[in-house]
């Protein structure tokens, strides 16, 4: 197996008042040339955000931007006209296309945890569109659960990948089959192998072939599947 594990202490940290971040990739005041992705990723940032804060209104063009909420109650609103809530177990896909403008904002009284997404599109000035569905894999631990992808995923995403997402319990085993070019495991919790690779919370495996991922302890993990 071809493969590299990216360790989470390689990650970018980043501690500015209410928003405590990890960057797996390049990202705003951290740059490391190393780190600029892979295929199409571009952004994988692990943010708290404190209690009544957020991000202000800001613009995004020609990107798709994933949000998952681990943990708490992260409020949108955008310039398409979608104003809401994502909760723990729910995802966001924002397709930006020709441009839109967006604000995230916690407005309860504990943090919240989510993960940020950015892959970069196969089509460029489209139009944007708004995507939001509940789905926790804790409910339905030891199998992949698809989020995002072509037409028969949940979430049409505009690039020739596919997001899925698992919970695995201690000792259990799941597959990975290469459907495309590279696969990229990014850890969110727990301890797995991934073939003879000890990849941990925080960590990530980029490889190229066929592997089985066994679960040391309780772990939960994204698979993005890419060209």
């Amino acid at each position: 197996m071809n493969a590299y594990l990216h360790r989470s202490e390689n990650r970018g940290h980043v501690k500015a008042g209410w928003l405590d971040t990890y960057h797996s990739f390049s990202f705003g005041s951290w740059y490391n040339p190393k780190y600029m992705g892979v295929s199409a990723l571009r952004v994988i940032n692990d943010d708290t955000v404190a209690a009544h804060n957020g991000f202000g209104t800001h613009p995004h063009d020609n990107m798709e931007i994933l949000t998952c909420v681990l943990d708490g109650t992260i409020s949108h609103k955008d310039s398409m006209g979608n104003e809401g809530q994502i909760n723990a177990g729910e995802w966001q896909l924002m397709s930006a296309g020709t441009g839109v403008t967006h604000s995230e904002m916690n407005k309860h009284d504990k943090a919240v945890h989510l993960l940020q997404i950015w892959i970069q599109p196969n089509v460029q000035d489209t139009e944007p569109t708004y995507q939001q569905i509940q789905l926790n894999p804790k409910d339905h631990p030891n199998q992949w659960h698809l989020i995002a992808g072509d037409e028969t995923a949940p979430m049409l995403i505009r690039q020739n990948a596919e997001v899925k997402t698992a919970v695995i319990e201690k000792h259990q085993h799941l597959e990975i089959t290469a459907r495309k070019k590279v696969n990229y495991v990014h850890v969110i919790s727990g301890e797995v192998m991934i073939a003879d690779h000890l990849v941990k919370a925080g960590d990530a495996l980029v490889f190229d072939e066929t592997a089985t991922i066994t679960a040391l302890h309780d772990s939960q993990m994204i698979w993005f599947d890419l060209p």
